[in-house]
């Protein structure tokens, strides 16, 4: 039986500060391969070369992943500012409407950093363009120094709601991560639950409410070794059988809470 084909939302780069590329993270295909079962097909995410109603009848799931440019603040009605980094309109244009569109037909999706982000701006929610700028939050943005182990080590907890969504994936209430991210979540989007913090009180973990689908999205990056982590291996599994009960048009056991 041929696997499901999980759409992974890629970003637009320049090769050698030269070659233009649309692009997706070998360890994103890893997880959806590996761990989801499903097949990766990294998406040009371009207006100009898609469109969401072809994507959703290509796909059967996406990943939306993290990224260095952030979603425009136009997007939630702000304003332009320096502090809010680079963009990329072109994902913006793709990500945001695919959002929606999937909550509406109950196609899952997984959102990871700027996907987490992405989601909450689709359903109507707003963000701050730098967390550690705020009083009582820590940094949670990347090291700018060391091989990439000590870049994705795990630094912070994640607390879940108890008996909440991410609860029952994890099979843990705090659960250890690691923290990439500049920007996080000012104000929750309609319908957007979130059921997890990290220790300093920065949403971390969220859900679409009353969405039909697979509808998780997190702050960290759990596609770093996600065959080995005991938190990103069941989320990443989860997500696989959401694609795969999508694909069969059958049933697949429920997530609690939603």
């Amino acid at each position: 039986m041929a696997r499901p084909i999980v759409g992974i939302i890629g970003n637009s780069y320049l090769l050698n500060d030269q070659y233009p590329v649309h692009a997706g993270g070998q360890m994103n295909s890893d997880a959806i391969s590996e761990v989801s079962g499903c097949v990766p097909l990294i998406i040009p995410s371009d207006p100009r070369h898609v469109s969401v109603a072809e994507l959703l009848d290509i796909c059967d799931g996406f990943l939306l992943t993290g990224g260095r440019p952030n979603v425009h603040p136009e997007e939630y009605g702000e304003a332009e500012t320096a502090a809010h980094g680079e963009f990329d309109r072109a994902r913006d244009a793709i990500a945001l409407p695919l959002v929606r569109a999937c909550v509406e037909r109950g196609q899952p999706f997984l959102g990871i950093c700027r996907g987490f982000q992405e989601v909450n701006v689709a359903m109507g929610g707003t963000l701050y363009p730098e967390i550690r700028d705020l009083p009582g939050r820590m940094n949670h943005r990347m090291p700018p120094d060391g091989s990439l182990e000590e870049k994705f080590e795990l630094r912070h907890d994640v607390t879940f709601a108890q008996g909440g969504v991410f609860h029952d994936v994890m099979g843990a209430q705090i659960v250890r991560t690691n923290t990439l991210h500049g920007q996080g979540i000012k104000e929750p989007g309609l319908r957007i639950v979130v059921d997890g913090h990290a220790e300093d009180g920065t949403p971390e973990a969220i859900y679409v409410k009353g969405a039909l689908g697979f509808t998780l999205a997190v702050q960290w990056h759990p596609e770093w070794d996600a065959a080995n982590d005991p938190v990103s291996r069941p989320l990443f599994e989860r997500f696989g059988d959401a694609v795969r009960g999508w694909t069969a048009k059958t049933d697949v056991p429920a997530l609690k809470a939603v």
